[in-house]
């Protein structure tokens, strides 16, 4: 906030009488003019001196300067205004394309991680139903009389493997959320630094345009030197051109670290991922073995049947032979009793 000491008359009052001197106006020159004041406030005044002027930059110069120094101060600022503007709006436009690209690869990102998130979903419902196919076949084998102690011990094994996969998957479940967490916080970083690259450029532009103006303040008080002065402003300027190309290709080297790493990050996906396939595989084969379990209980439960049903078949024989006997004896013992009968009759 600019002090009460010096206020915005006086700065425009000083820079009117460097002008009218034929001086450029600068923060050092004004305050040599008023005699006080601190470089800050003279410094927000004379930029908002310059943001009515640019906003009134058709209104005719003031009178009394030569018309060939106004023609050549005029071109000159209108040349550095232009080359400033064209280099920031380049830089800002190449800003602009990579932030969208790496909005672009975290939407991407973000997409494959809700995939992955599906896929786990599925498997964690998947896995619940295996449990519970798992615990009625548990009960099916407490029931079965034959071969008890066997198929609860697949039972029991067979949840232990499901338990084993569930923790698995819970791991799985939490690197994913780990390596979500920390894309996200490396994508905050870069857009931060991305900004904050900007903003320092914006800075750098607009000292690059106070150092425009004392380079007016020179054209206007050496004349003689006015060639030679374009000429070093021109070098400065490529320089200041090189200087951003090479700030361009660090930001590119950059981005091609942060595409490395996000193939890193999505080799570690894929890795994951095979974890999550062998998991299933896994679990596969644990259904298969549950299946093979099944069958061999049903098979057992079949013989189990067919042998009741010759056993109670040989003892309806056996009862129909006794009863056979049962009817028979009667007249057995009354053949017996004649014969003993007769022969007591023929003894006597």
């Amino acid at each position: 906030m600019a002090r009460s000491g010096v206020q915005y008359q006086d700065v425009q009052q000083a820079i009117d009488t460097l002008l009218s001197r034929g001086d450029t106006p600068s923060v050092q020159r004004i305050r040599e003019v008023l005699g006080t004041g601190s470089f800050t406030t003279i410094s927000e005044h004379f930029r908002q001196w310059r943001l009515e002027r640019e906003h009134n930059r058709d209104v005719p110069p003031p009178k009394g300067l030569p018309e060939a120094v106004v023609s050549v101060a005029s071109e000159l600022w209108k040349e550095a205004r232009e080359a400033a503007h064209d280099a920031l709006c380049h830089y800002r436009e190449e800003a602009d394309r990579q932030v969208e690209t790496a909005k672009l690869e975290a939407n991407d990102a973000d997409q494959r991680a809700a995939n992955a998130k599906q896929r786990e979903s599925a498997l964690a419902e998947h896995l619940r139903h295996t449990e519970t196919r798992v615990e009625g076949l548990s009960r099916d084998l407490a029931a079965s009389q034959a071969n008890e102690a066997q198929w609860r011990t697949q039972a029991r094994e067979a949840r232990e493997e499901v338990a084993k996969w569930q923790s698995a998957y819970e791991r799985a479940q939490q690197q994913l959320g780990e390596h979500q967490a920390q894309h996200a916080d490396q994508l905050s970083q870069q857009q931060a630094e991305w900004q904050a690259r900007l903003t320092q450029e914006e800075q750098r532009h607009e000292a690059a345009e106070d150092r425009l103006m004392s380079l007016l303040d020179s054209a206007r008080q050496e004349r003689a030197q006015e060639e030679s002065a374009y000429q070093q402003r021109l070098k400065q300027a490529d320089k200041r051109n090189e200087k951003l190309a090479q700030e361009v290709k660090t930001l590119e080297k950059s981005i091609y670290q942060y595409q490395l790493e996000a193939h890193a990050e999505q080799q570690a996906q894929q890795q994951l991922q095979a974890a999550l396939n062998a998991l299933e595989q896994r679990y596969q084969e644990a259904i298969k073995k549950l299946d093979d379990a099944e069958s061999a209980l049903a098979e057992e439960a079949r013989q189990h049947d067919a042998r009741e049903k010759a056993w109670q078949e040989q003892l309806w024989s056996r009862m129909d032979a006794m009863q056979r006997q049962l009817t028979d004896l009667p007249t057995s013992l009354s053949r017996d009793q004649d014969d003993e009968r007769e022969d007591k009759d023929s003894l006597e």
